[in-house]
């Protein structure tokens, strides 16, 4: 057992000055003077703030890129990396390159993590269509291997398979029924490009048909200003909008720098848009590129998973948000897309025992990933099997 004595505790929402106990990875209680009995280990949170664990919903957890041939291929995500972000729970996925990668590689590294600690989960498919598979169906795949919780697809890119309307429906009413059948959220995580028809087809299948507007997950909505405008259509509709993390001010591969998420956000709000339908993700490990007008490549790189926490960083501090306002975003909101909700993204007894203790400064400090210390004092406790030495 462990008991965070006295953190300002937030849950998202601020709950006041608390301890917190740990016990078989859950959160067992949360109040004021907790008594922890023998053997119980303390850690010293007066000061700190103690935040559920941030949940990364899109993530290369076995590299992306290759689109500028096979050097380009970018690295797996290690463990550490995902610590250092303070990300406990991630979830795995294919983008552009489905050939020299596999879902069977996305869901044995999705294994792995969850052996080294983390929970992690992923989805079949990639950009194209039909959909990459390990069953030989996307049905069987989220309905009989575990980690599989949904379907990915590309839409509005000059790399996506430009499938009709009427596959697109097929697909969402597959994802829907397996869904249904295994207990699983059952969505489509839709990569987004800057195509000229943005989310027309996913509004043109929700009204021809009676499928939830939850399956459709669409991400990088930041993209363009236009493929937002439509972000925020679905979301007053009551569907799950994901914008991608930037860690920096320069503009990468269209997509808008961590100032300009402030703008969003603002935005956002003056439009009435539901604030818990907005999520962020890092896209990590994934690859960030340009191209010219002729569609040849002029630039990439790797997108670093550290992005969610800087992003958070600068919401608080540059923003002036308050950690209650901001959270959410990386946690509940995300918690609740994924119907993971309240076994994760909140501090409630019960909750998987995801943990952040967080300075004052904003400075990650203590990761606790089902109620192991993963990090302490800003030191790694726990890195991957086959990383350097402590």
């Amino acid at each position: 057992m462990i008991i965070f004595r006295q953190a300002d505790v937030y849950s998202p929402g601020y709950m006041g000055v608390n301890d917190v106990l740990v016990c078989g990875g859950r959160i067992e209680a949360v109040g004021d003077h907790l008594e922890g009995g023998s053997g119980c280990s303390e850690i010293d949170a007066r000061g700190y703030f103690l935040t559920p664990g941030l949940i990364d919903q899109h993530e290369h957890i076995i590299g992306g890129g290759g689109e500028g041939s096979f050097h380009t291929r970018t690295p797996e995500v290690q463990l550490s990396a995902l610590i250092r972000a303070g990300i406990t729970t991630v979830l795995g996925l294919l983008g552009t390159d489905d050939m020299t990668r596999s879902i069977e590689s996305l869901v044995a590294k999705a294994k792995g993590l969850k052996e080294e600690g983390v929970t992690a989960f992923a989805l079949c498919g990639a950009y194209g269509y039909p959909s990459p598979t390990i069953t030989g169906s996307v049905k069987k795949d989220i309905v009989f291997v575990d980690e599989i919780l949904g379907l990915k697809l590309a839409l509005s890119d000059h790399r996506a398979p430009n499938i009709s309307t009427e596959e697109l429906i097929r697909l969402a009413s597959d994802v829907r029924t397996a869904g249904m059948i295994s207990g699983k959220p059952g969505f489509i995580v839709l990569h987004m490009g800057d195509g000229e028809r943005r989310l027309d087809q996913v509004f043109e299948a929700l009204e021809r048909t009676d499928i939830p507007v939850k399956t459709f997950h669409p991400t990088h909505m930041s993209r363009t200003p236009e493929l937002l405008q439509s972000g925020f259509r679905l979301a007053k509709m009551g569907g799950y909008i994901d914008i991608t993390c930037e860690g920096g001010e320069r503009i990468q591969a269209g997509r808008l720098g961590t100032g300009r998420v402030m703008e969003i956000l603002k935005e956002a709000r003056s439009q009435e848009v539901p604030m818990d339908r907005i999520t962020f993700s890092s896209d990590g490990q994934g690859s960030w590129s340009s191209y010219d007008g002729y569609g040849h490549l002029k630039e990439i790189g790797v997108t670093d998973v550290g992005n969610m926490y800087r992003q958070l960083k600068y919401l608080v501090i540059q923003g002036k948000m308050d950690l209650s306002e901001a959270l959410p975003f990386f946690t509940s909101n995300v918690a609740k897309a994924l119907e993971m909700y309240p076994r994760k993204g909140c501090i409630a007894p019960g909750a998987d025992a995801d943990l952040l203790l967080i300075r004052p400064d904003m400075t990650l400090d203590t990761v606790m990933a089902g109620g192991k210390v993963m990090m302490a004092e800003g030191n790694l406790k726990k890195k991957g099997t086959y990383e350097a030495e402590y």
